[in-house]
């Protein structure tokens, strides 16, 4: 059994995602940002740098639980438990790994940082704004492109790539962007959205205790 510690951001939808497609079993134990719950010392002997999500897997081989944060490290970790999600070809995994890299280096900062400049800054600075907003708008590009050649982000067929960068995108008009500029990526959007199991993802928390 695997414990999640999570929140309803795109960070945490992720792994809410990752554990419905893969079908590990999970329990969901609801960390409220917005109360300091990730504060609390039972919360940090699992991720001392008090941000969600984090698991601890209790079955693994040598029987011993393991901690892991980072949604990144979490994802490449689920995918190798289940052996989903993560080619093993060398060219297709390295493909994949990039791109989920590209979320965790690019994707969620800059869209990260547009968000507060532009909703919730206690001042608005125009600079800042326009900063983020338009590195939101080169990323969407960068995939756009990507996503004329290749069916999905990291490879021709769905991965922790994909996984990584939709909880962000997805909502991508929020953070000022005119997703009539990016076809391919509403497309990309869309197709991932009608999966079952990213549709329990993102309804995860709702039917936590």
């Amino acid at each position: 059994m695997i414990d999640l510690y999570s929140w309803a951001t795109p960070n945490g939808h992720k792994i809410h995602i990752m554990l419905e497609e893969t079908g590990l079993p999970y329990r969901l134990h609801k960390v409220d940002i917005s109360r300091g719950d990730q504060f609390r010392p039972e919360y940090l002997a699992v991720n001392p740098n008090s941000k969600i999500p984090a698991i601890v897997d209790h079955d693994t081989p040598d029987g011993k639980p393991l901690a892991v944060f980072e949604s990144g490290a979490i994802l490449i970790y689920l995918a190798e438990k289940s052996g989903k999600f993560l080619p093993a070809d060398k060219h297709r995994r390295y493909d994949v790994l990039q791109w989920l890299m590209f979320q965790m280096a690019s994707i969620g900062p800059m869209y990260g940082q547009a968000w507060h400049f532009r909703s919730v800054a206690p001042e608005r600075i125009p600079y800042a704004v326009d900063r983020y907003t338009n590195e939101v708008t080169r990323l969407l590009r960068v995939m756009e492109q990507r996503l004329k050649d290749s069916a999905y982000l990291g490879d021709s067929e769905f991965s922790i790539a994909d996984i990584a960068a939709w909880p962000w995108v997805k909502g991508s008009e929020k953070y000022g962007q005119d997703m009539r500029d990016f076809p391919h990526v509403v497309k990309w959007i869309a197709k991932i959205a009608e999966r079952p199991a990213v549709q329990r993802g993102l309804n995860a928390l709702a039917k936590a205790a």
